[in-house]
């Protein structure tokens, strides 16, 4: 993470200074809608700022140049605020926030798609804090500059929430975006505004809420017309049995940032006492908390080689297994039931975080079924890295969504 993380720091100070082309936050007071939902203008991106993340923003954050569709139009952007519930704590009420990026055109409904972000280290660097998230910058630019409105949740702990991050708390990342979907509804109806098709994709972290989104809309009836992801984790445990026991040259320097956010978002989500410190070494125990607190801390403090942050008996299959670290990861997929909306799933081969037996996980499990699901595919980029799946993925998940 020590790498990683100076990185994205440097990075979101770059990306604070307002760019050309983004119209200043709005000084209007919140305008409410019902039930407590509240959204406010925070900027507006016109043609030429959504061309500058296609040709030079995004190519600089992945690390590759992919061939984007030019945006069409300019991009109002809303911050939601939005009444939700923490499913793990008997429901406790609380408030998350998200983004609603609407095209500036004459059209009055637009397909709408449900954007959830992949792993941050700080607690703006999310989609309805757009200026700091490059990731969201991208599906602005090549989904709402092309009249597609674009939701994303900024999850419990990040944005304007007030609780402590819920990393991988599967429940709480479908509540989030549940609610986040019902207000932006409100919120376009509001604006004299509608959508008409519901499409949802996600990037890493945001690639397994994707998926467990997507499980959630479909047991509640909600029609979506597809799902795509790119680097999805969507069997924690088979991941961090990889990270363990059979680590992979090209493993990145991040990884232990995983297991730091998942132990102090489990312990504080589903009430376990003493989780993180059973799972991290205690020389390296406060500092993790600080990390994970997003408080002020040195990320050289951490150590990339897990067998140093980590406890040596969570290196025992076994023991990792039968841990309550490890009933807990196992629980935490997103992919084992009977899939009823068409889905890709794309994964890289270089990619540093993602396997590609975890990338096509899905798909393995649905064809398991007799004949087969022939709704699950998974998709290669070829030899991508974790960022440069992503960039890669993004102007395939538009051609195929344009064509549903």
């Amino acid at each position: 993470m020590s790498t990683m993380l100076r990185a994205l720091s440097l990075l979101a100070a770059l990306l604070c200074a307002a760019p050309a082309g983004a119209a200043p936050a709005s000084r209007n007071a919140p305008a409410p809608v019902s039930s407590g939902v509240q959204y406010e203008l925070v900027a507006r991106w016109d043609v030429h700022r959504l061309n500058q993340i296609l040709e030079a923003d995004t190519p600089k954050f992945a690390g590759v140049r992919v061939a984007y569709t030019p945006a069409r139009n300019g991009v109002k952007l809303y911050r939601v605020t939005y009444p939700s519930v923490l499913p793990e704590k008997s429901n406790q009420p609380t408030v998350a926030s998200g983004l609603l990026a609407v095209p500036d055109t004459k059209a009055a409904s637009f397909p709408m798609v449900s954007y959830q972000h992949g792993t941050v280290y700080g607690r703006h660097e999310v989609p309805s804090f757009a200026e700091e998230s490059p990731e969201t910058q991208l599906m602005i630019a090549q989904f709402a500059g092309q009249g597609y409105a674009v939701i994303g949740a900024d999850y419990f702990g990040l944005g304007v929430s007030q609780e402590p991050e819920g990393y991988m708390v599967k429940a709480s990342h479908q509540q989030a975006c549940y609610d986040l979907l019902v207000a932006s509804r409100s919120v376009l109806g509001d604006l004299k505004l509608k959508s008409d098709k519901l499409f949802l994709a996600g990037w890493s972290q945001g690639g397994f809420v994707t998926m467990a989104f997507l499980e959630k809309l479909e047991s509640a009836g909600v029609p979506v017309q597809a799902a795509a992801t790119a680097s999805a984790p969507l069997d924690l445990f088979a991941a961090m049995e990889g990270f363990l026991d059979f680590p992979r040259p090209n493993d990145a320097v991040w990884l232990n940032s995983i297991f730091i956010l998942s132990a102090f978002s489990y312990e504080n989500y589903y009430g376990v006492p003493g989780l993180a410190r059973s799972l991290i070494a205690d020389e390296y125990y406060d500092v993790s908390k600080k990390a994970y607190d997003r408080q002020p801390f040195d990320p050289a403090a951490i150590p990339a080689d897990l067998r140093k942050l980590l406890r040596a008996d969570y290196f025992d299959p076994h023991y990792f297994a039968n841990s309550a670290f490890g009933r807990l990861i196992a629980a935490t997929q997103a992919y084992r039931w009977v899939i009823k909306s068409p889905v890709h799933n794309y994964y890289g081969e270089a990619d540093e975080a993602i396997t590609q037996g975890v990338g096509r996980m899905a798909m393995t499990y649905a064809q398991a079924f007799g004949a087969g699901n022939p709704l699950v595919e998974a998709v290669s980029t070829g030899p991508t890295t974790h960022r440069g799946t992503f960039a890669t993925a993004v102007p395939q998940w538009k051609a195929w969504f344009d064509g549903r």
